[in-house]
């Protein structure tokens, strides 16, 4: 049963509680009031008769029926409206009656001094109000037998009940409408709401729910927007982390085929025994430097994964000194090559691991190297930060495509796959220094050089804090 169906059904009930019984409250109240008041009617017709009836026995001594019937007969002609019968009987035997007697067959006999109502019906189907009383007078009990017409007074009570279905009856059928259409437009947002749950379900995860209001629902589609965003965005994230766990795989396979593919054919040469001495030692040579590569792709794994696992401990190292001193070791290989590389830097302690910045600067610094031209330049700055530090490297080589810069950090990505491989890369050390940036609560960002001329710009910033 859906909700909406459910609110209608619980208004519907609680209308019908609520105005069914103060309806019928409300009905009997009224003809419970009206029968009091024909009850006071009748009862004040009688004290009438009784007062007559007084006075005649005060004065005679003795009871003098003829003069009580003569009396009684004169009040019933009198208000002949007050009553539809009257009987009035003196111990066995009958006084007088007047009107309607039939009714008065059902009245019942009281004791002196009592007084009883009793509604009583006729034989035309007319509903009386019966009065019975007695009084003792000169030793004899009197009877007084009245009945008042009420028959209008239940007919109004019927009337009231059918007019009372009926308006009951309508505002149950536009309770059911109001409260039905109130409870669509209430659930209107769940329903959105279970819309999209099935949207995201099925797999669109860029589906919204429209917040129309400001009330505890909308807050509720709010939060489910907020969820939303955050599962879509870490669904991307283990998209992305899957393509890049396949490109990793894939270059992995590749890098391990290249060199595996020449060791066995050299192998098998070698262990066909048809090579000359000069062929052989060359085969061997061959075997040697693919091994040692070999050798290298794995250490540089296995940095990797051990940067990824444990606490890092850190040390007062001077930023700056390390850049110097990385610059006169590789000064004079680079420019053999015709490449100038220059360092300056602030003065400065903070706290790094210097083995891993030393590796970062490297790595940063030899890639340069590789795109540098002879005739080139290489530039090193070192700034320090309230937090740590920032190493900047640039240089004007051949550059980045910007659709390669956020892949740059990725294992194994090369942009220039051919020229890399000739010159002994693997792709994983700018993957190093993204993860040592990382263990030193920093970040490593790559950037076109902002003079506009051609090369690239790599920001390193550490920030594993200040002495």
């Amino acid at each position: 049963m859906k909700f909406r169906v459910k609110m209608t059904l619980c208004m519907l009930s609680l209308l019908s509680v609520l105005f069914g019984a103060g309806g019928s409250l409300l009905i009997a109240e009224s003809f419970q009031s009206s029968l009091e008041r024909e009850k006071s009617a009748a009862f004040a017709s009688c004290r009438t008769v009784w007062s007559v009836l007084q006075i005649v026995n005060g004065l005679d001594s003795y009871l003098d029926a003829e003069a009580i019937v003569q009396a009684v007969d004169q009040l019933y002609v009198q208000d002949q409206s007050a009553w539809a019968g009257l009987r009035l009987s003196a111990g066995s035997g009958e006084l007088y009656s007047a009107g309607l007697t039939e009714p008065l067959a059902q009245a019942e006999q009281v004791a002196s001094g009592e007084c009883l109502f009793r509604v009583a019906q006729g034989r035309d189907g007319a509903l009386y109000l019966l009065l019975s009383s007695a009084v003792e007078a000169s030793g004899e009990v009197l009877r007084l037998q009245t009945a008042h017409e009420i028959t209008d007074l239940y007919s109004l009570r019927r009337t009231q009940q059918r007019v009372y279905v009926r308006v009951f009856g309508g505002m149950v059928l536009l309770c059911a409408v109001f409260a039905y259409t109130i409870s669509k437009v209430l659930t209107a947002p769940l329903t959105g709401l279970s819309q999209t749950s099935r949207a995201i379900a099925s797999g669109d995860f860029s589906s919204r729910v429209a917040i129309r209001s400001g009330d505890e629902v909308g807050a509720v589609g709010e939060d489910f927007n907020v969820m939303a965003a955050r599962m879509e965005e870490t669904v991307d994230q283990l998209r992305q982390a899957m393509e890049r766990q396949e490109r990793f795989m894939g270059s992995f396979a590749h890098e391990l085929k290249t060199p595996m593919t020449a060791l066995i054919g050299y192998a098998e040469l070698l262990r066909s025994g048809t090579l000359t001495e000069g062929e052989r030692t060359e085969a061997a040579g061959y075997i040697y430097s693919e091994s040692k590569r070999l050798e290298s792709l794995s250490k540089k794994l296995l940095e990797l994964l051990v940067l990824r696992q444990g606490e890092l401990p850190l040390s007062e190292v001077s930023p700056a000194e390390l850049a110097v001193e990385l610059a006169e070791r590789l000064g004079p290989l680079y420019e053999a090559q015709g490449i100038a590389l220059t360092c300056r830097g602030q003065e400065g302690l903070c706290r790094l691991e210097p083995d891993l910045v030393w590796s970062l600067l490297l790595n940063l610094v030899d890639n340069a190297r590789k795109a540098v031209e002879p005739g080139g330049h290489i530039s090193l700055e070192v700034e320090m930060m309230p937090d740590g530090c920032r190493f900047l490297v640039s240089d004007d080589g051949r550059g980045v495509p910007p659709q390669a810069m956020e892949h740059l950090t990725e294992a194994f990505y090369r942009v220039d796959k051919a020229r890399s491989r000739v010159q002994g890369g693997f792709g994983l050390g700018l993957a190093l220094c993204r993860e040592i940036a990382e263990l030193h609560g920093g970040s490593i960002r790559f950037q076109g050089r902002p003079d506009g001329e051609r090369g690239t710009c790599v920001t390193a910033e550490l920030r594993g804090g200040r002495v």
